[in-house]
């Protein structure tokens, strides 16, 4: 692996490079409350048959500067051009939790600049059952995290033990995500810039869902994933995904795993992303 600093507009962004440049691309995005080194146990693995890019989004971690918008089409559109700049053109974009919302986004408003996407372990603002998820009272914090400021007050210096009660809430192997990875996401969240990105995540998801709503038909290859810690109906999802335009989603589980798929179940993940990034490939020559 190699850890490097990329100059972006106004921007610098923390990566992570595995893999030689030749080999069919992937840009790998996280979400809250991880960094990119929610992927260091895959890098290597993903890199002997792939060139992978781990991003720390705008702020996040390594990353410094505010992105344009927080919107997950703005932040997709930024994604894609520093992966272009590395010289991965047409990635596989694959995220989880908002980098899975990123990833649709990257697909329904950027599709002609990527090979394909794949959303894990998220719902996608606007599509069903995102209304549902919302309405479900375990799922509180995407209302708090909306508050204007109230979040950043609250959490500034308690990242570590805010962050944890998340960990534990959303994983299904808590002792995956070991000591050392738990304090790196709280580190990458340290700055306050960092804490209030990631809220404006949050803040800007209303008006994804609006705009996911406007279904326009799209064709670029699209993979739902998740782990099986999750009981709901997958068939739902998929349904969601061709409501909002995607032409011929694909579903599939990750066992024994539940939102921190990379750490908790990292040999199924690899096989499934590769699995993936080698059809749509495949199919694009």
């Amino acid at each position: 692996m190699q850890t490097i600093t990329l100059p972006l507009d106004t921007m610098t962004l923390g990566a992570t490079l595995a893999g030689h440049p030749g080999r069919p691309p992937l840009l790998l995005l996280h979400g809250w409350p991880h960094c990119r080194q929610l992927y260091d146990p895959v890098m290597d693995a993903l890199g002997d048959q792939a060139f992978v890019i781990a991003l720390d989004l705008p702020e996040i971690g390594e990353s410094r500067g505010p992105p344009p918008s927080c919107d997950k089409a703005t932040l997709a559109e930024t994604a894609i051009t520093a992966a272009e700049r590395l010289g991965a053109r047409r990635p596989v974009v694959a995220g989880i939790d908002v980098g899975g919302m990123i990833a649709f986004a990257a697909a329904r408003f950027h599709g002609e600049r990527i090979a394909g996407a794949m959303v894990m372990n998220t719902a996608v603002p606007g599509l069903d059952p995102w209304d549902k998820v919302i309405a479900n009272p375990a799922i509180w914090h995407f209302a708090f995290h909306q508050l204007p400021g109230l979040p950043e007050a609250l959490v500034q210096g308690r990242q570590r033990a805010y962050f944890d009660y998340f960990i534990d809430a959303l994983s299904l192997r808590k002792q995956a995500i070991d000591d050392r990875m738990r304090q790196r996401f709280a580190e990458a969240y340290q700055r306050p810039e960092a804490l209030r990105a990631g809220f404006e995540w949050y803040r800007c998801m209303p008006d994804d869902a609006k705009r996911n709503r406007e279904c326009v038909p799209f064709d670029t290859p699209l993979a739902y994933v998740r782990g099986d810690a999750d009981p709901s109906d997958l068939r739902e999802y998929l349904a969601g995904l061709r409501a909002g335009g995607a032409v011929h989603p694909t579903g599939s589980l990750i066992p024994g795993s539940g939102e921190f798929l990379p750490l908790e179940n990292p040999s199924a993940f690899v096989d499934t992303v590769l699995a993936f990034v080698q059809r749509v490939h495949a199919a694009s020559r």
